[in-house]
């Protein structure tokens, strides 16, 4: 039993020793404090799509894309797995040494269901050591690029669930700012995006809606909302996309439209799946 509140009771303190969320003597300080808020929030959106599956399936599979040091992994797995005979968490990431960390650890904690893989997204869908088909696909601050990854990984996997919290959207500011010039003389709503500063920010959005629109042309129900409290984190949207039995009608025609006068043509090939 820990003694502090932040922790929920049933969570291993040596794993939070281990994420470096906890100092070696036990304590919490600001920042770690920071981060298991939003890994905590995460998981009370998560739990309920966990349990709703397991209870359906009796077993569930869970892949974290662009998992990083796999703190979202570990987590879940403490909190929901540990205690049950079956349900297995994969972390996908590509970098090596982050993934070998991550692997001593599981195995220094007893996590025998948790792996994890040193893939790209592309080989990841093909990939042996994946189930052809996954429950929940995760991705928490993969950053620009790594969002779309894991949803193209999600739909080939035909995932029940994907919940992701976007960060560091880039690309499409990159886009918006090439032809920027073009735009403006075109249409006086590319005001919105003629500053620096509402460059990155209105990409950032637009970049989120265009993942929602693609999602929705796919059968997906989403829930768009936040994640905290921004005063703890600036990157705070959260995505939550359900499996449903009928396309949105009109998604992927919206999708086209908005590339086309927001002169974003050159994404066309990223969403076109």
């Amino acid at each position: 039993m820990n003694s502090i509140p932040e922790i929920k009771p049933q969570q291993s303190l040596e794993l939070l020793k281990q994420l470096h969320i906890l100092t070696r003597d036990g304590k919490l300080n600001q920042d770690s404090r920071r981060k298991l808020k939003q890994v905590y929030h995460l998981y009370q959106f998560i739990e309920p799509l966990l349990a709703e599956v397991m209870a359906a399936r009796g077993d569930l599979t869970l892949v974290d894309h662009g998992a990083g040091k796999s703190y979202l992994g570990f987590i879940l797995y403490d909190l929901f797995l540990k205690g049950r005979d079956h349900g297995q968490v994969f972390g996908i990431e590509t970098r090596s040494e982050l993934v070998e960390k991550s692997r001593e650890l599981a195995q220094r904690l007893g996590f025998a269901r948790m792996a994890l893989l040193n893939l790209s997204v592309e080989e990841s869908i093909a990939s042996p050591e994946l189930p052809p088909q996954v429950d929940i696909v995760t991705a928490l601050h993969a950053c620009d690029t790594a969002t779309d990854d894991a949803i193209r990984f999600a739909l080939h996997k035909e995932a029940q669930f994907i919940v992701l919290v976007p960060c560091c959207q880039a690309e499409v500011a990159a886009v918006l700012r090439r032809h920027k010039s073009a735009s403006l003389a075109q249409t006086a709503l590319a005001e919105i995006w003629r500053h620096p500063i509402h460059t990155r920010e209105f990409g950032s959005q637009i970049t989120n809606v265009l993942r929602c629109l693609l999602l929705e042309a796919h059968g997906y129900q989403l829930t768009v909302t936040e994640l905290v409290g921004w005063e703890h984190s600036l990157k705070n949207e959260l995505i939550i996309a359900r499996r449903g039995q009928t396309p949105r009608g009109n998604a992927r025609e919206r999708l086209g439209r908005i590339l086309h006068e927001l002169n974003l043509q050159d994404l066309q090939a990223r969403f076109d799946y």
